[in-house]
């Protein structure tokens, strides 16, 4: 039995049984690998199911007992976990594109989630995450979030670099954590950036570095001319399942934040991760940019 001894808002350890055999289902960037660490370094040696033209071996996540699953033979990952005794799931890293329906490699597994797929396509990411961590758990799997391995990686309420936002920032941030909240109440996406106390842009499909990339292009047109400084904040979505898909920042959000001219970035506390945090925390002090954990807004779910 899992003990659970930590929630998204927390920051202490889960503790898995002694027996517990744990897979992570990873995806692309650095989570998956800081997973796996993180559970090697509690004597749970994972299995990684790697998504195919997601998780890259090289990335250190060969190491460890490992299969590579494409997005189009989806039906056959029940199969493999209960063959490799998993008894934890971890959902880890991103997943870019969408299976190709017409590459689909239709099996009894298949078949029997196609129509949840497809209903939940309909809703959006977050409900489709929701009906796979339900079909996991309906399959007798206790899916667990990353934080829960490694609540290091959770971002702490307060200033986490030595430049703390100033009162106009304070504007941004506000302006931006609202916007934020209203997409994700539409399931669009994660973040959005405020400049002069008004929110300019929201993520969307392109995910944070697009978005950032946006705003870098949008410095020198119309009423953002000769303005300086905004804020990018990322929050979760209301209701959304906090097992999988936390906003995340890493050193790429940094640069991309620095090169967009922005003041800093602001998460939600407790429900945010910060990647490879020392790296990203220094980064930020060398570029002159703030990083600030938010306490989590009230909102309708």
């Amino acid at each position: 039995m899992t003990t659970p001894t930590t929630t998204a808002e927390g920051g202490s350890r889960l503790q898995l049984p002694p027996d517990a055999r744990v897979g992570i289902i990873a995806g692309g960037g650095r989570l998956p690998t800081d997973v796996a660490d993180g559970l090697s370094e509690q004597g749970h040696k994972p299995f990684i199911l790697m998504v195919q033209g997601e998780a890259l071996p090289e990335s250190g996540l060969g190491q460890f007992e490992h299969e590579v699953l494409s997005l189009e033979n989806i039906g056959s990952l029940v199969g493999i976990l209960k063959r490799r005794g998993i008894t934890h799931v971890v959902l880890a890293g991103e997943i870019k594109r969408r299976p190709r329906l017409g590459a689909m490699r239709f099996n009894l597994g298949l078949l029997a989630v196609v129509p949840l797929v497809v209903s939940a396509l309909a809703r959006g990411d977050d409900g489709l995450l929701k009906v796979v961590v339900r079909g996991l758990e309906a399959r007798g799997f206790i899916v667990v979030g990353a934080h829960q391995i490694v609540p290091n990686l959770t971002a702490e309420e307060g200033a986490l670099t030595r430049l703390a936002p100033s009162r106009a920032d304070w504007k941004d941030i506000e302006a931006a954590h609202e916007a934020a909240i209203a997409i994700g109440m539409l399931d669009i996406g994660q973040g959005a950036v405020a400049i002069g106390g008004r929110a300019i842009a929201l993520e969307g499909i392109e995910g944070t570095d697009g978005l950032l990339a946006r705003v870098r292009e949008l410095r020198g047109h119309g009423r953002l001319a000769g303005k300086k400084g905004g804020v990018l904040v990322k929050c979760a979505k209301p209701g959304q399942e906090l097992r999988v898909d936390l906003p995340s920042i890493g050193l790429q959000t940094v640069e991309g934040a620095h090169a967009a001219g922005l003041a800093g970035i602001a998460v939600e506390a407790g429900r945010s991760l910060v990647l490879d945090s020392a790296a990203v925390i220094a980064r930020a002090d060398a570029l002159g940019l703030f990083v600030v954990g938010l306490p989590a807004k009230e909102r309708i779910t």
